[in-house]
């Protein structure tokens, strides 16, 4: 399993991961980004996957306030 971590706090709501990655991230209601199916835990929003890394790889890596983090 992977983990992936969004710390949806510090999201400055550039759009970056929703443009890399769709299925994955969405708009929320406060025009910031927000990681689908993810539950908060700790303050952050996390969501374990088992496949199908490769846009929430790039996602991470674009997003210029580094919020969003892969445990593998």
């Amino acid at each position: 399993m992977i983990k992936i971590i969004h710390d949806k706090k510090k999201c400055i709501g550039c759009g970056a991961c929703i443009t890399i990655c769709p299925t994955m991230f969405e708009v929320s209601e406060n025009q910031i980004a927000n990681l689908k199916n993810s539950k908060e835990i700790n303050g952050v929003f996390e969501l374990e996957i088992d496949n199908n890394i490769d846009c929430i790889k790039e996602a991470a890596n674009v997003c210029p306030v580094e919020i969003i983090k892969i445990q593998e």
